[in-house]
């Protein structure tokens, strides 16, 4: 058994944290940190652990657990983390994006490992501190780095994505709240969203001179959930792209390839990761899947977990999809 602290616990990204956790047969809750419901249930921010769990949130920090996840407001981890200093045996997951680049992986003598299982596993395993990846940069990748291995992304990428409104987290928002985003769909951040640059570094450490990345987010109407369709030039036929990727992904417990189109509601609610290929004409279409909140975030923190401290990999992330 481990014991482990979150610190941030009140929002999407804890509160899916707490409930993996909780059936994690390898781990202890110790704390569960949130400077604005110190002193209340979990219950309170998270109804869905009603009768599971009467932990309660603190305001109190205990700097000598085995492990600490931070899901906190990018941005918020440097500074939580200077005026915290854990105990040199604790490990860290952060689940901003405070430590994802190349440039800020190194932080007070930590270096931040990138937190993807499908291309750096073997790191992870040795890694005591984790920078987890973005929600849109966990699909993308996922869609584009088998084809980066073999050096097959010799044109520009062109990238579409829809994802929920809880990609923006659990304070309301203009383009966030019911009556704005209900039968809605609009785009945002064209060209330019942040999770450009992580792609961009592990599509890079595969594949030197990779064309454009053109990627144009878009929020849905629906709570959770991202679908990515991904397109480039391609000269092999559809066969090959299928060997490519089925090879890559041999091993990766987390990450299948559909033979069939695919759809959200197949992901939903788990750490999985589904793709989809299509070729038309001399372009190659991958479409991927994923739970922005669990594969995209908390799923994904606790797989790296696993791997850190020599878990089964899927240990708690046995979880399955509501479908109808």
């Amino acid at each position: 058994m481990i014991k482990v602290g979150i610190i941030g616990g009140s929002g999407y990204t804890g509160g899916e944290l707490i409930r993996i956790l909780l059936n994690h047969p390898q781990v202890e809750i110790d704390f569960v940190y949130s400077t604005t419901r110190a002193g209340k249930k979990i219950t309170s921010a998270h109804g869905d652990l009603l009768g599971v769990t009467d932990l309660a949130f603190t305001g109190d920090v205990n700097l000598n657990v085995d492990l600490v996840f931070l899901c906190l407001g990018h941005g918020n981890s440097t500074k939580f983390l200077n005026e915290n200093p854990f105990s040199e045996n604790t490990k860290i997951i952060d689940l901003s994006n405070d430590f994802r680049l190349n440039d800020d992986a190194v932080f007070q003598g930590k270096e931040f490992v990138y937190g993807l299982p499908e291309l750096l596993k073997a790191d992870i395993k040795k890694a005591n501190y984790i920078a987890n990846p973005g929600c849109f940069a966990t699909t993308i990748q996922l869609a584009l780095l088998p084809l980066a291995k073999e050096n097959k992304l010799q044109d520009n990428v062109h990238i579409n994505a829809v994802t929920g409104s809880t990609g923006a987290g659990v304070s309301p928002s203009a383009t966030s709240h019911f009556s704005w985003r209900n039968n809605n769909v609009s785009w945002y951040k064209p060209f330019t969203h942040q999770h450009l640059g992580e792609i961009g570094e592990s599509l890079a450490s595969l594949q030197e001179n990779i064309g454009e990345l053109f990627f144009l987010p878009n929020r849905g109407n629906f709570t959770r959930g991202i679908l990515a369709t991904v397109y480039t030039k391609y000269e092999g036929d559809l066969e090959s792209a299928k060997v490519i990727f089925n090879d890559f992904y041999k091993d990766a417990l987390f990450t299948q390839i559909s033979e069939e189109p695919i759809h959200l509601k197949q992901v939903v609610n788990t750490n999985q990761c589904h793709i989809h290929l299509h070729k038309h004409g001399n372009t190659l279409l991958v479409t991927s899947a994923i739970d922005n909140l669990l594969k995209g975030a908390s799923g994904q923190a606790v797989q790296n977990m696993n791997l850190m401290f020599g878990f089964n990999e899927n240990e708690g992330l046995n979880l399955k999809a509501g479908v109808f």
